[in-house]
This record gives C-alpha cells, sequence and structure tokens, in this order.
C-alpha cells in the first residue's frame, strides 16, 4: 500500500493496524542488543510526505481505526509536528479511535505533563516502551542510556498524563553471570512503576549487533540455555508486586514459552504454568520456530 523506507517494525499488537512512517530509524540508536535500525540514520520525515502517505493510505483504507507511527520513537517530534500528524490523520480516517509510537524513557521525559495529556486527549494514548533491564549493572552494559530511576520517572510522568504504557522486558539479557540482578533489577523497578502492558522478549542477538554486545557487554557473555530462562521467568514472576493491575504476556516469537494472563490476578497460575515448563510437563516453541 505504501513504500515504505525499510526494514520497518511495529509491536505484535500492532499488526493489523496501519503503520505511518512520521520519523526514519532511532534517535538513540546505541542500545548494543538492538539490530532494528543499525542500517539507518535517524531523521523526522517532511510534514508532506508523511501527509502524502497519510492520503494514500486513506484512500485505499479508510475505514482504518488504529495507527502506529513508526519509525523507533515518534515521540521525538516537537508537539507542532505530532499536532499536525494527529489533525491529518482524524480528517483523513473518520473512525480512527488511536493512534500508538515506540517511545524511549528519555523521550518522556522531555515532555511536558501538559504536552503528554494533550496527546492522551488528541487520541494519541498508547506508547510502547523497550526497557529490557531494571537493573543498573545491566542498563550500563546495553549502554540503554538511561537509568533505573530515570525510566521509573518516565513511566510514573507517563501514567499521570494519562497514557497507557506497554513495556518489554528481555529475558537472558544478563548472561549466566548477571541474570540475578537482571531480574531482580526489573521486579523492583516495576514494583514501583505503573504500567498498563508487561511482555517478555528473548535474547536473539543478529549478526550487525553481535559484536556491539559482546564489547559493550565488557566481559565475556555466556548465553542463558532455554531452562535457565524459564527460571528467569519464573523469578520474575514470583517476586513481582505490580502498583497497579498488568496485563502480562509473553507470546512475542522469540520466546520458549507463551502466556497470557493479568497480574495479580492470574500471578500463581503463570507461576505454575512456568514451573510446569520446568519440569518438563509443558512443552515450549522449538527453537525453529522461533524468531525476532
Amino acid at each position: 500500500m505504501l513504500n515504505y523506507d525499510m526494514p520497518l517494525y511495529r509491536p505484535p499488537s500492532e499488526g493489523n493496524n496501519l503503520i505511518i512512517q512520521a520519523t526514519l530509524g532511532c534517535s538513540f540508536n546505541q542500545c548494543s542488543f538492538c539490530s532494528m535500525y543499525k542500517t539507518k540514520d535517524y531523521r523526522a520525515r517532511p510534514l508532506e510526505d508523511v501527509f502524502a502517505d497519510i492520503e494514500q493510505a486513506a484512500r485505499v483504507w479508510p475505514e482504518a481505526h488504529r495507527v502506529f507511527l513508526a519509525d523507533g520513537d515518534a515521540l521525538t517530534l516537537p508537539m507542532d509536528s505530532l499536532r499536525a500528524i494527529l489533525d491529518k490523520l482524524h480528517a483523513c480516517f473518520p473512525n480512527l479511535n488511536r493512534v500508538s509510537a515506540y517511545a524511549t524513557p528519555g523521550n518522556i521525559l522531555k515532555k511536558t505533563p501538559a504536552e503528554l495529556e494533550e496527546l492522551a486527549a488528541r487520541k494519541m494514548p498508547l506508547f510502547y516502551v523497550g526497557i529490557e533491564s531494571g537493573a543498573p549493572v545491566m542498563l550500563k552494559k546495553i549502554t540503554k542510556g538511561a537509568s533505573q530511576k530515570g525510566i521509573a520517572d518516565a513511566l510514573l510522568k507517563a501514567r499521570e498524563a494519562g497514557l497507557k504504557i506497554s513495556v518489554t522486558v528481555i529475558l537472558g539479557l544478563g548472561g549466566q553471570k548477571y541474570w540475578e540482578d537482571h531480574i531482580d533489577g526489573t521486579v523492583e523497578l516495576l514494583s514501583q512503576a505503573p504500567v498498563n502492558y508487561l511482555s517478555t522478549l528473548q535474547l536473539y542477538l543478529e549478526e550487525i549487533a553481535y559484536e556491539e554486545f559482546m564489547t559493550k557487554f565488557g566481559e565475556p557473555f555466556e548465553a542463558q540455555s532455554d531452562l535457565a530462562i524459564l527460571k528467569e521467568l519464573e523469578r520474575l514472576l514470583i517476586n513481582i508486586k505490580p502498583p497497579a493491575p498488568v496485563i502480562f504476556r509473553s507470546n512475542h516469537a522469540s520466546n520458549a514459552l507463551a502466556l497470557a494472563g493479568n497480574l495479580p490476578k492470574d500471578q500463581a497460575r503463570l507461576v505454575a504454568e512456568v514451573q510446569g515448563a520446568i519440569h518438563g510437563e509443558n512443552a515450549i516453541r522449538p527453537r525453529f520456530m522461533r524468531r525476532l
């Protein structure tokens, strides 16, 4: 339908929605594990190009009601640009009820509370934030560009502005040496900062990111086995105490075990399912079926 600047990424839950590229690449693009935008330089697309894509999409799919603004962090755009894009979307899609985008903690912290509230009011209420880990040691090793406190402050700020936040955590990120620090720091973060959705991914290093990850890790990295990954997931689910109800998913294609439930309501069931997989009672996804 549109001539996208590839590669193009979106969260799994946005798979059936219209994607409009408002920016290209990622404004930070230094996370050592991430290969998504290594081949792109960040830039904001000219508004006339974005508008042309919106108009073209509206001719083909006028009934579209959800839009994802790509690429990596459209929230870097100034408010005047975001207002213009949202106004254009509302004008072209009469059934529009939600716009979403990726965001970094830094993106959120740079916007004022009033600006975040305005985005929610303009039907841009959902942002996807890859926190990856809450452990200070891991955030440094992956050059996340954010601290545990900074991430927590951003999540709380978004919540107070009426936004919904979907966060992702990467299992296996700490390897065999730091897995407990990784999970315990993540539990600490998510037990103090409210989020609406929590999803896990499983570490998979593509060739383009492999050397950077190993170099920035700063010491030999020993990858976790599937059994060890399941124990990470078990530790996460046993110990997390979310300050507000959270929809939990581990159904991304990279995961060894697909789970779905609500925290804390389904906490015991989810833990039992992980423990069943640990003891070989529940099947895990074969490796050949996993992907990013």
